[in-house]
């Protein structure tokens, strides 16, 4: 899968305003709203939340991956912030979060949905990429690494 079918470059935020898990969420829900890749986002931001509720989606290494699926999204879709400084997301290993990758899908999408969480899981694991999109400073560095990793 390539990041960039489901991601656009004004759906990165870095530095993120938020500064706690849910306003977070809620800053990457928005960003999708405002592309106009989600129509209701107050469901999303719903289904998301209460997807956290049941298990923290902060798997360690630095990373979250709050996702969920909802009516009024039209096709999967993706949402990234870093936060200003490491953020608290109750994470697996204990570590604060330096990037927080939303995954937005409709119902029916179960397959697409759980390749972008895989395709991101993988990136993630590479020591090298991992270093330089938690250095990255911009929406530009972070979409650039994105592609750079997709052509290979």
């Amino acid at each position: 899968m390539n990041l960039l079918d489901i991601l656009s470059i004004d759906c990165i935020r870095a530095p993120l305003a938020a500064e706690t898990k849910r306003a977070a969420i809620d800053e990457l829900v928005d960003l999708l709203a405002v592309a106009g890749k989600v129509t209701n986002p107050g469901a999303l931001k719903d289904a998301v939340w209460t997807r956290e509720q049941t298990r923290t989606t902060g798997i360690g290494h630095g990373l979250a991956i709050p996702h969920g699926k909802c009516p009024g999204i039209v096709s999967l879709a993706m949402a990234i912030g870093k936060p200003s400084t490491p953020m608290d997301f109750e994470a697996i290993d204990s570590q604060p979060v330096r990037l927080i990758v939303l995954l937005a899908s409709p119902p029916d999408r179960t397959s697409e949905h759980i390749q972008a969480l895989a395709r991101v899981s993988r990136l993630m694991t590479l020591e090298d990429f991992r270093r330089k999109i938690y250095e990255a400073e911009t929406p530009e560095e972070i979409y650039e690494l994105l592609r750079s990793a997709d052509q290979r």
